[in-house]
């Protein structure tokens, strides 16, 4: 985990300017502002925890592992079998691949208090284990329906988080030779991956990219149980 946080944390925020710089027309910014309110605390308040974390980590992994499989399958339910989706985009909402107006399909509704709950977890596991997203995600499945704007916010949300989380890395001096050399192996790999997925994202429909989005949280959730 010590090498494994900071060289997650740092490809994270990469990966998160990668799409900021392209799409920053696409940021909610209200949406933003929400999200980094609560998560910011709450990922100060992970940070704490696991400096004093002293248990069993996989215990975590597997309570964050269900929590994670709900989202998936609440939202793979909503989409394939109750169908439900909001109205047809605006004029100045369209998708990236034939310049169409399409369907904005959202997430499940669920009461007032789940979305500030989910943007807490998240923020709390951010700081523990930088895996925050799952739970972010679904906030804003529910929130965002439209995958230029989702796309473009959660990258945004990743530069705040990550960057904070790298700078108090460094004070800390977890950044060694070491794991620099580990960092700069990965980035490769990291920058083939943008690539590919900027590539398979233009070719998506808004509905497919929705249950993508899902189904990559139930596989996520199951892994969560390896851990």
């Amino acid at each position: 985990m010590g090498t494994a946080v900071p060289v997650l944390n740092a490809l994270g925020m990469a990966s998160g300017i990668y799409v900021f710089l392209g799409n920053r027309k696409s940021v909610d910014r209200a949406e933003l502002k929400r999200i980094l309110v609560i998560m910011g605390p709450a990922l100060v308040a992970g940070l704490v925890i696991r400096t004093l974390l002293s248990g069993r980590p996989g215990l975590l992994y597997s309570i964050l592992g269900v929590i994670v499989l709900l989202i998936a399958v609440k939202g793979l339910y909503s989409l394939l079998l109750k169908g439900k989706h909001a109205a047809p985009l605006g004029k100045t909402e369209v998708p990236s691949g034939n310049g169409q107006p399409e369907l904005a399909w959202r997430g499940p509704s669920a009461p007032a208090f789940y979305g500030p709950l989910l943007l807490a977890g998240a923020g709390l596991v951010h700081g523990m284990f930088v895996c925050g997203g799952p739970l972010l995600i679904g906030y804003l499945a529910g929130r965002i329906g439209q995958k230029d704007r989702f796309r473009a916010t959660i990258s945004t949300v990743w530069i705040f988080l990550n960057g904070f989380l790298l700078i108090t890395q460094i004070a800390g001096g977890q950044w060694t030779p070491e794991l620099l050399k580990v960092q700069l192996i990965s980035l490769p790999f990291l920058i083939a991956g943008m690539f590919a997925g900027s590539l398979l994202y233009k070719r998506m429909s808004q509905r497919f990219f929705m249950i993508l989005t899902y189904v990559l949280l139930l596989i996520s959730a199951l892994t969560l149980f390896f851990k």
